[in-house]
């Protein structure tokens, strides 16, 4: 979300920027009170279009947002005269004159529900199961009661941690899915590691001697790898950190938890949306 603020206000500056010029090269003729700006033959009216009908107001509030922000990203939220502003998994709030931005969580006062962090959730399972497990390295028991899905690094010393303590993770019935999440970006060791632990013939070997610190061969390369888009998945899910788990109902679960704590908080998630 910070990333998103962060362009947001890029953008606002500009577009301020950009009017003030236009002003002071007088591209705006003065008007009198009343006076209608004229139109050129064939002209329609901004308010108007040609084909009669209204101007979506969503068209005007995307001046003030990140490039590359699209109509759909905005939609009426539960608040009268203000849209959610969705990209990913990241969700902010923008008013319809496009003069308040929210960066924050939205709840329901009378369940006590937490709107956002609902709407967080479902986006997050979307983008997860459009994913084959094909392109994850998964370890898990033969009949699982709990499948998680783990962005990690193969240099960060919790995800270590957590892969040192896969048997018992497998032990109490947890199902772990791995995708890659270099938090260094690309072009660095720790992608290059991601991107040799995927060309091995043995992957689930390779990452977990990648995780005790073994040497790889680093010349090793394939045709493709999943390491990059899984990375952007991760950054449109709102990961900063690793291990970052996503439970198999979209819950998020920030950072390293110790096999039995990770399993109680799995099971303290599904009763909560019970």
């Amino acid at each position: 979300m910070l990333r998103i603020f962060a362009t947001l206000t890029l953008a606002v500056c500009a577009l301020g920027l950009g009017g003030r010029a236009a002003a002071d090269q007088g591209q705006t003729p003065a008007q009198t009170p009343g006076q209608t700006p004229a139109q050129t033959p064939g002209q329609t009216s901004a308010q108007t279009p040609a084909s009669g009908q209204a101007a979506d107001p969503r068209a005007a509030l995307l001046k003030r947002l990140p490039a590359g922000s699209k109509l759909e990203d905005l939609r009426p939220s539960p608040i009268p005269g203000m849209y959610e502003f969705m990209q990913g998994a990241e969700i902010s709030y923008l008013t319809a004159d496009g003069k308040y931005f929210i960066d924050g969580n939205l709840y329901d006062m009378d369940s006590r529900e937490n709107l956002t962090e609902a709407l967080r959730t479902r986006a997050r399972f979307a983008m997860i199961s459009a994913v084959p497990e094909s392109e994850m390295l998964i370890f898990g028991p033969k009949n699982p009661l709990y499948t998680i899905t783990v962005f990690t690094d193969v240099d960060c010393a919790y995800c270590r941690k957590l892969h040192s303590e896969m048997a018992e993770l497998n032990r109490l019935g947890v199902r772990v899915r791995y995708m890659f999440y270099p938090r260094t970006g690309p072009n660095t060791e720790s992608w290059k590691k991601a991107e040799v632990v995927w060309c091995s013939p043995n992957r689930n070997e390779a990452l977990t001697r990648a995780k005790s610190g073994a040497q790889l061969d680093m010349s090793k390369t394939c045709d493709a790898t999943p390491v990059a888009r899984e990375y952007a998945l991760g950054q449109s899910i709102g990961v900063r950190g690793t291990p970052a788990i996503v439970t198999e109902r979209g819950d998020y679960i920030s950072g390293y938890m110790p096999p039995r704590e990770l399993v109680q908080q799995i099971k303290d998630l599904q009763l909560a949306k019970r």
